[in-house]
This record gives structure tokens, sequence and C-alpha cells, in this order.
């Protein structure tokens, strides 16, 4: 056992956390105890801090995670394939098995889900209890700083897979925050042909180091799209429109923009989630047929999301705009809400990453 108290940022209301020795996890049959290593933060770390979320406050946040292993049972370490001082990335998500989602093999969707950091308490404590069918090792050329990446990597992924992409067509990515970007990387690397768009111009160029072909700068006081953009877009589609549009913004002008320019029979994959009201004609989506497609959490896609960020070190890298230690979470939720700075992904480097 280590020899210091767990320590742990806890999240006890409105943007106050408290840092508190917690009792030492005890190592038990098909649990690891993990150290915790690395913690990246996105957009719903935020609305949890900002106490404006379906949480239940106090909560230990932190659900993108990595870490080593410290300990093992005896049983565990002779039969299961991890070992002591194993890199390992953690799949947060829970599910009940019983509910129709999970019977239909949607586990994904559960009713019942339960995440580690949202619903019950997470990754920003110096050691965890994590059950062994939550790890995944990370590959051994990936550094272990930009790991947790491949927790957005699997969204991204789960969206792009919804969407059912084909080699060749042509997709719009509308939004180029993390998800939106992460999802243009994964369709050009499976041979899609992607457009991605923004209202911020300094986004849309970020965008073409994930594999964007071209970008479109939307901008949201205007009708979209204009007739230069609704020119570039036809000329581009040989007249049809895009066939695939994946809305990662969650706002709801987005997906009026998503059915306007999706190709007949096409399908609009939305992955970002917002509790505002969208309207939508009652006419577009039955005459042009489109399959509009929800996408939440991912199939298990921890393991494939972690090669991915293998294969593309450098563009994950890029994605980290802003690193903090463990003792200065406060700085580091206001830098995410900053309206002055751009602000990607915000890592935070635990006390055992340090040499």
């Amino acid at each position: 056992m280590p020899a210091d108290p767990v320590l742990a940022a806890v999240t006890v209301s409105k943007e106050r956390i408290e840092y508190q020795n917690r009792p030492d996890p005890e190592a038990s049959a098909g649990h690891a105890l993990v150290s915790i290593r690395h913690v990246t933060l996105c957009g719903t770390d935020l609305h949890i801090w900002e106490d404006d979320y379906a949480t239940d406050l106090p909560i230990i946040q932190g659900h993108e995670f990595v870490g080593v292993i410290e300990q093992l049972t005896e049983a565990d370490a002779a039969s299961s394939p991890f070992s002591v001082g194993d890199r390992v990335a953690v799949s947060p998500m829970f599910y009940c098995g019983n509910c129709y989602a999970c019977r239909a093999g949607r586990v994904n969707a559960c009713t019942h889900m339960s995440i580690y950091g949202c619903y019950e308490d997470g990754a920003l404590a110096t050691l965890m209890s994590i059950p062994l069918e939550k790890l995944y090792p990370v590959p051994a050329n990936l550094p272990l700083e930009i790991a947790p990446l491949c927790e957005p990597m699997s969204i991204a992924m789960q969206a792009v897979n919804r969407g059912r992409p084909v080699a060749g067509e042509k997709a719009l990515v509308l939004g180029s925050g993390p998800i939106g970007l992460l999802a243009t990387m994964y369709l050009s690397d499976l041979g899609v042909h992607v457009i991605a768009a923004d209202t911020v111009e300094e986004r849309c160029a970020f965008a073409r180091q994930f594999g964007a072909l071209d970008t479109i700068l939307i901008d949201p006081a205007s009708e979209f799209p204009s007739a230069q953009t609704a020119a570039m877009i036809s000329e581009w589609t040989d007249g049809d429109g895009p066939s695939l549009v994946i809305e990662a913004t969650g706002q709801p002008s987005s997906l009026q923009n998503a059915l306007g320019i999706v190709t007949t029979t096409g399908r609009i994959v939305l992955v970002g989630i917002s509790d505002r009201e969208a309207q939508l004609s009652m006419r577009v989506v039955p005459i042009k047929e489109v399959d509009l497609i929800g996408s939440r959490n991912s199939m298990n896609l921890i393991g494939e999301a972690l090669e991915m960020i293998d294969l593309h070190q450098s563009e994950a890298r890029s994605l980290i705009t802003h690193r903090f230690d463990f003792d200065d979470l406060g700085t580091a939720f206001e830098t995410m809400r900053s309206r002055t700075e751009r602000v990607g992904k915000v890592a935070i480097d635990m006390p055992a990453s340090r040499p």
C-alpha cells in the first residue's frame, strides 16, 4: 500500500473544491489499485463544477484519465492480463446489462448508466480501485500524458460509426471543438472526404491539421449557407450536398443548418448535447428521408481509441492547450470558461506524475 494517504479533490458546491484525505482503497478480487497520473477535462466537467449538470454534489470529478497499476490481489496477478506497473486507460462508463438498451447491445445508452466523475466519484484522486474489465493497456510508445484523450476519441468514433461512413463519400462536420476535430480525423482515416465548419476562424484553420480538406467559417448572425458557401458545397458534392453530417456543437441553429444542407437520404448524427430546444420543419425530414441519429458515449471503444491516439500523437498533443497541477484545479476551471483565449483540452497532472 502507498505510504501517503489518498488525496481527493472534492467539488463540494458550486465552484468550490476541497482537497480531502480519503481512506485508502483495499485490493479486492477483480479490481486493481491504480495510481492516477493524468486527467483531462471537458465541458461536462465545467458544468459539474458550475453546478449546472445532473450531478449530485459533493463529488470527485474526472472521467478522462490514465494511471499505473499499483496493486493486484495475488489471484488476479496470476490470472489476469495485467501486472503491477502496467500503464492503463480506463473506460469510465458502467451499465446495468438488463434494460432495453443493454439487452439490445446498446450499452452506451443504458437507462441506469453511471460514469466515473459524473454520477459517482472519479479520477481527481491520487488512488482508485477500478474493476479489471474497465482497464485498457496504453500502447508502449504512447506518452501517458496524452493518453486520456482516448475517452473523447471514443466519443467521436462512436458518433462517426453511428453515421455508417463509406470511404469516398462527402461529409460535413459542424463544430471544430475537440469532438468535432477528432471526428474529422477519424473520418479522414476511414477514407471519407471531410469539410469542417465552425464560427471561429482559428478553429477552422486547426481543423485542417486533423484531415479536413476545406473549412467553412460560419457567421452566426447571417443565414447559412451563404451564397458563396452554397456554391462551394454544391461544386464539391456535384450538386447533391454532403451525405453525412456530424453535428458536434449542441447549438439548435446547427441542427437547422445540418437539415438544410444534408443531401436527400443523407444521415445526420447529433453528438453535441444541450438542454436548449430546437425547432425543425415537419416537412424536411420526411421529404428528404433523412436519418436523424443520436450518439452517446461509446460502445466500449477505449481500446480502439487508444490506437487512434497512438497513430496521431502530434494531433492529439495539439488538442491540449493548457496543463495544471492537481493543486491548481480552480485556475483550470476558470481557464476553461475563458472567453479571451483559445482553450482546447485542459490537462491535470496528478502528484504521481511528477518526477
